[in-house]
């Protein structure tokens, strides 16, 4: 051969019988096929074998594999982030005249696409009370073809009782879908549970490091495997094998990152219930956190994110100098990761919540606990000061 035909069909090869720890990075578009019956384009590839990079290269099955082990599903795809996650689910379970439910709580991207997207399809996603239990029964139309769940929710931390609201929607034949990020798939049992769909943002816990962005979608039955991966492979969801290495990477440190961020997290919450200005503390561990008795029912941990609520005395130029005055914690979305964070959300959303910009999310990190509440300290003593205000 010509060397530039070298170049494309080499002959040399490396030694075989390399082993490592570490799971390689596997990337490739197209995959090769000894004959050409052998050739198709099918997603089911645990099945039938590899047909094309779209829908996974080793690296990305294999996690997707030691996802769907950790958490007992029939199978977890792996998509480009939580939000492809959720939009996969509506897609794969709604159609043009369906009906939904969304707790009021839930992750803010998720009623955004159901106000926006979802609403131009003709795709009808009715919010509810996150605390309403069993009494979801009343809200289930004969055209509702999918209830979620959020547990806790999003910033106001509810806890749901996600076992009556399984009930409720099977009694009726509707699936139950469950935003399991905060438990990282493993502190809330979902599938034990009755749920028949659970997802979680990856870009949280699993990754750990604030340097990914992938999510999940784990089917607890035949009959959700068969509805999510056809939706999965018209979307063309694909991930990246490089940000799935990170993510198995990370999986490795997930059980001593999660006990460490529990215990710190609970340490600085409960010193913040102590502090003057502080209304309230919303972490699920707290009895002061709404639906408590439900995650001592059905969790086995907690995790690093909770709010505080300030009282009205504090008014929200306050509550920004506060955010404005931390110095370990930094001001950005999204959490799970090993640096402490802090962010505002003055304009919340809650039916029958006035907030009034009053509440502040904290994700815990891996700093030392004393560390972290003398930065708090220091900035609630610039908001206490009378006449305070912000900047």
């Amino acid at each position: 051969m010509h060397w530039r035909s070298k170049l494309i069909h080499p002959t040399a090869q490396a030694p075989s019988g390399f082993r490592s720890l570490v799971t390689p990075t596997y990337r490739a578009s197209t995959i090769l096929f000894e004959r050409q019956a052998d050739a198709a384009d099918d997603w089911r590839q645990s099945e039938v074998g590899y047909t094309y990079g779209l829908y996974g290269t080793p690296t990305v099955l294999e996690l997707g594999a030691r996802i769907a082990e950790l958490e007992g599903a029939r199978h977890s795809f792996v998509v480009p982030g939580g939000q492809a996650a959720i939009a996969s689910i509506y897609f794969a379970f709604c159609k043009a005249g369906s009906h939904a439910l969304v707790p009021a709580s839930a992750y803010g991207p998720n009623r955004e696409l159901a106000d926006g997207l979802l609403a131009r399809l003709n795709i009808e996603v009715e919010a509810y009370d996150p605390l309403i239990g069993g009494g979801i029964s009343a809200l289930i139309r004969d055209n509702t073809a999918l209830i979620w769940t959020e547990s806790p929710g999003s910033v106001t931390m509810e806890v749901q009782d996600v076992p009556a609201i399984v009930a409720a929607a099977h009694s009726r034949g509707v699936p139950l879908a469950l935003d399991n990020t905060y438990a990282a798939g493993v502190l809330f049992d979902a599938f034990a549970k009755g749920v028949d769909v659970s997802m979680q943002a990856l870009t949280k816990y699993v990754g750990g490091h604030s340097d990914l962005l992938l999510g999940t979608v784990s089917v607890g039955t035949q009959a959700a495997y068969d509805a999510v991966g056809p939706v999965l492979k018209q979307l063309g969801a694909a991930v990246s094998p490089d940000d799935a290495s990170l993510a198995l990477r990370g999986l490795q440190t997930l059980g001593v990152r999660l006990e460490r961020l529990e215990s710190s997290t609970l340490q600085v919450a409960n010193w913040l219930v102590a502090q003057p200005g502080i209304e309230a503390v919303f972490h699920p561990a707290l009895p002061s956190c709404p639906g408590h008795k439900f995650w001592q029912r059905d969790f086995t941990g907690s995790a690093s994110v909770f709010s505080i609520l300030f009282c009205r005395e504090v008014d929200p130029g306050q509550v920004e100098a506060f955010v404005d005055s931390l110095r370990l914690f930094k001001i950005g979305f999204s959490w799970g990761g090993t640096t402490a964070l802090a962010i505002l959300y003055p304009k919340l959303d809650r039916p029958g919540k006035d907030y009034d910009g009053r509440l502040v999310r904290l994700n815990i990190g891996l700093e030392e606990p004393c560390d972290l509440i003398a930065d708090l300290e220091q900035a609630l003593g610039r908001i206490n000061r009378p006449g305070a205000t912000a900047g």
